[in-house]
């Protein structure tokens, strides 16, 4: 058995596969070191005309295709997106919304991209994931992104038109963790291709896919840097075997497989952006890509507001509506915030995708976290308003004369996306490693802890100078002062918050790595709480930004535009302050006892009356509990998901 990568050679295959330079502006970046930039986020980049009246006319089309050709209440009770629905997705060109028109495509907009998803979405979210699983983190990005000429003018058209594509990364034993990742493409002898060799899980389109994206590990040899490296192959070579299409609790309609390849002949003019980029491609596609799931979640919330206003007018108890009865009414005002406060981040973040000025990788990766979290909260709230009938299946209730509403299909689905592309907990750590980029670049010699006593003089030096002009900076700021940002309205005072909490935030950070050192990394829960409230900080700016920006473009809307953003951002705040309390006073150190406890199973006599159908007795303890100095062992990975 091959010998697994240590944790400090994880991370530097992660690590030497992130991007280091920032040669663009970011809000987001920014926003963590306490510097709150409102002018790279406002106003927000007006929409080209041209692309506006290219996007709505397309809206237009795929309405009519979805509400006149596919039935969704089949795609749900056979679990598969008809053919003569993919055909006509492909006749539509809803396969290639994001390829160039040039390369045969349609050449949306990020922003109307996102809002075909989300539209898709509402209709059914199978239909939706295919296509975001072609386009978003399929092969016309990465190609776009990186690919040759010749490979576009090859495969761009195709895959615009006709061809499915899918992205093979996650194995049976590595998620998270590229490192571990054990499909290989050796190279031949003659030097004119490489063989691939491995099996990838939870591939989306994978059992129907024309043609896929696959990660191998070139092996390191003379001629050959080696590593983690792209390579898109065509389904129909010999070797390619789908061994099995997944079934998942929701997403009922797409076509997830476990894919395995045995001496697949790849030939080099196959290989995308050189060997070993492969990591850094995929990391590099994903920034923008995971925009996807803030469709999706921003979609499902509003579908969900709209369940619920309704249900709740025409629903009656002890003699009135039931969004008159208090519970109900908390539960509609918390919802109607939170689906303006999930559009509005999708909005900025697409916006400012769309203006190419701005480095969205902090913003992107925030975007999707929020999204998916909040989200999935807001569809079980739907749940609890409406009922039993939200538990019952849309066909059941059709059946006994109902309207057919699917209230548990939109949990089931929704479910996914706080794990598809990056689970909560990898994209707590994500973003935690940007967010202190600043820092490790002036004092990474003195916080990790690692180096020699020289390097770490060199380091203190240079650290002095950063925190002595850095650290006065967090002191004061627009936010203290009562007529800033006085163009928002009433909508300043969430602003001069953000402004104001946005420096406590930046000394907070500074507060735990002086405090935790070498430590911080593995301090996982802490990280993800500096990261919520940074996330809290960015919606509450999209919000007014996004308000202000409706105001403009749809006067009439103005008023009600600023109450929903007023009504979101007072929530959010509330959860931030919250946060911000329990970033120093919380019981995680107990917490990460008592687990380490249940994994030795020292309590595993309180599982012994639980019937398993997928085991054969009572968990056997697997390790002696760390002693109390392992405490602070390193946070665990999270597996990777369907989406790849």
């Amino acid at each position: 058995m091959a010998s697994q990568p240590s944790y400090e050679q994880s991370k530097q295959v992660a690590e030497s596969s992130r991007e280091t330079e920032w040669t663009q502006p970011s809000f987001g970046k920014q926003l963590f070191l306490g510097d709150f930039r409102l002018d790279l986020v406002h106003p927000q980049p007006e929409l080209d005309v041209a692309a506006v009246e290219k996007g709505e006319a397309f809206l237009e089309r795929l309405r009519t295709f979805l509400t006149e050709r596919v039935d969704r209440q089949r795609i749900e009770r056979e679990a598969k997106i008809p053919d003569d629905v993919l055909r006509g997705l492909g006749e539509l060109g809803a396969l290639g919304m994001k390829i160039p028109e040039e390369y045969g495509g349609l050449g949306l907009s990020q922003v109307y991209y996102n809002r075909a998803l989300a539209m898709a979405g509402t209709w059914h979210s199978s239909i939706s994931t295919l296509l975001s699983a072609h386009q978003s983190i399929g092969l016309p990005e990465p190609l776009r992104l990186f690919g040759s000429e010749e490979q576009k003018r090859h495969w761009l058209p195709r895959l615009a038109r006709d061809h499915i594509s899918a992205f093979l990364l996650t194995e049976p034993d590595v998620g998270s963790d590229p490192a571990r990742m054990s499909t290989t493409a050796v190279p031949t002898d003659d030097g004119t291709g490489y063989r691939i060799n491995g099996t990838k899980l939870w591939a989306t389109n994978g059992a129907i896919a024309d043609v896929v994206v696959v990660m191998a590990v070139v092996p390191r040899s003379d001629g050959h840097r080696g590593g983690i490296t792209a390579f898109l192959c065509p389904c129909d070579r010999a070797g390619i075997t789908v061994e099995h299409r997944n079934e998942f609790m929701g997403l009922k309609g797409i076509e997830n497989s476990v894919t395995r390849f045995d001496d697949v002949l790849v030939p080099t003019e196959d290989v995308i952006g050189g060997e070993g980029k492969g990591l850094r491609i995929a990391l590099t596609t994903l920034n923008t890509g995971r925009l996807s799931l803030p469709a999706f979640c921003s979609s499902a919330v509003k579908y969900s507001l709209k369940i619920a206003r309704e249900w709740s007018v025409e629903r009656r108890q002890w003699g009135r509506p039931i969004g008159e009865h208090d519970p109900v009414a908390q539960k509609l005002a918390w919802l109607a915030g939170t689906a303006f406060g999930l559009e509005a981040v999708l909005d900025v973040s697409s916006r400012l995708a769309d203006d190419k000025r701005n480095d969205i990788r902090i913003e992107a990766a925030l975007a999707k976290l929020y999204s998916s979290e909040l989200g999935w909260t807001a569809v079980d709230e739907m749940v609890q308003i409406r009922g039993g009938r939200a538990y019952e299946t849309a066909e059941s209730l059709a059946r006994r004369g109902e309207k057919p509403v699917p209230a548990e299909q939109l949990l089931r689905d929704m479910r996914i996306n706080r794990v598809f592309e990056g689970s909560t907990e990898i994209m707590h750590l994500l973003i935690a490693r940007e967010a202190v980029d600043a820092h490790l670049e002036v004092a990474g010699d003195l916080v990790l802890g690692d180096a020699r006593h020289a390097e770490k003089v060199k380091a203190a030096a240079k650290a002095g100078t950063f925190y002595a002009r850095w650290l006065p900076t967090l002191a004061t700021g627009a936010g203290q002062r009562p007529g800033s940002y006085a163009e928002f309205g009433e909508l300043a005072r969430h602003l001069r918050y953000v402004e104001r909490h946005s420096r406590k935030l930046a000394r907070s950070t500074f507060y735990a790595m002086g405090r935790h050192r070498a430590r911080l990394e593995q301090k996982g829960h802490l990280l993800g709480r500096i990261v919520d409230i940074g996330a809290e900080l960015y919606a509450i700016s999209c919000a007014c930004v996004y308000a202000d920006t409706i105001g403009s473009e749809q006067p009439a809307r103005r008023q009600e535009a600023a109450e929903l953003a007023d009504l979101f951002c007072r929530q959010a705040r509330r959860r931030a302050d919250r946060l911000f309390a329990e970033l120093w006073d919380n019981d995680d150190r107990d917490q990460y006892r008592a687990a380490q406890q249940v994994l030795s199973g020292r309590y595993a006599w309180f599982e012994e009356d639980v019937l398993d159908p997928a085991g054969d007795g009572p968990m056997m303890p697997t390790h002696e509990p760390p002693a109390a100095e392992q405490f602070d062992a390193p946070a665990p990975t999270v597996e990777a998901t369907p989406a790849s």
